[in-house]
């Protein structure tokens, strides 16, 4: 059976692939695509989706990353099982237009920031802005995806933006400015009916992945062009880029899953009938 993979707007997988290591870790029968959003439209803010919405319907993968609130709280409502050996962190800001009166984390107060419902953007905004307001004080902005929120914010629809990896790295070129960094870790939700062993092929490629990029990425960094979307090729220099999303080969903990699933529920970001309550046993998949 093929083995599906989502890119998550990172290099790893095309390094992978390019170099071999797939192959050599003996998973020779893959794919490699891109989750497909919804796209963004202003009417349906009473009725937002976003990453998690994605794994409600399926996405068409053997495995795909998200944030891990998101998989943390799709895994424990039975939406698939996280892969517990890894996780990822990346770069994530919010983001301002170049002459914007806005300078502080403070400056945000009562201000609409662009996120992406249920997703990365609107957890890690929240962690970032509770840190200096009230939560009366914290107004979003449900904008659709990553390149969806970027645009806006190209075209000067958007007070403020929280965007993480290449549209993080687009933003910088395209002169806005980041008013602070957060927070915003990833990791990967297997289907059911996936062999583990697969999973942890595609791991052990990832890993070697890794190391190339952390020796040299920007040997490596025109493979962002996959992931970036045409309509920016001609305005940015992907070959300034950092080195993007990287994964953490620890463990994402029982005592992690536990803390970030009180933490979204103690934020009512999920209606009750949406909390799921699959223990970390049950929620999570390892290469054992």
């Amino acid at each position: 059976m093929t083995f599906r993979i989502h890119t998550h707007g990172r290099l790893q997988e095309w390094i992978a692939d390019a170099n071999g290591y797939f192959a050599d870790a003996g998973l020779t029968d893959y794919t490699l695509g891109q989750v497909e959003f919804a796209s963004f439209d202003a009417s349906t803010q009473d009725d937002p989706s976003g990453a998690y919405q994605t794994y409600e319907k399926g996405r068409d993968a053997s495995i795909s990353c998200a944030c891990h609130w998101t998989v943390n709280m799709a895994a424990s409502n039975a939406h698939g099982r996280l892969w517990g050996d890894a996780y990822s962190v990346s770069p994530c800001g919010i983001f301002v237009p170049a002459d914007s009166a806005i300078r502080t984390l403070d400056d945000l107060a009562g201000v609409t920031v662009d996120v992406g419902y249920q997703s990365g953007s609107h957890y890690a905004t929240i962690q970032a802005l509770e840190t200096a307001m009230a939560p009366d004080r914290i107004k979003l902005n449900f904008a659709g995806s990553p390149d969806q929120r970027l645009a806006r914010l190209d075209r000067g629809e958007a007070a403020a933006s929280t965007l993480f990896g290449i549209q993080l790295y687009i933003a910088e070129q395209l002169g806005f400015r980041k008013i602070a960094d957060t927070s915003f870790m990833i990791i990967g939700l297997v289907p059911d009916g996936v062999d583990a062993d697969d999973v942890k092929k595609y791991y052990a490629a990832l890993r070697r992945a890794q190391h190339d990029i952390d020796l040299h990425h920007q040997q490596y960094a025109h493979f962002y062009l996959n992931e970036v979307p045409a309509i920016y090729h001609d305005r940015i220099n992907v070959g300034a880029f950092g080195p993007g999303e990287r994964i953490v080969f620890e463990p994402y903990s029982p005592a992690m899953y536990d803390k970030t699933h009180q933490w979204v529920e103690d934020r009512a970001i999920f209606d009750d009938a949406k909390i799921g309550q699959a223990s970390y046993a049950a929620a999570a998949l390892s290469a054992g």
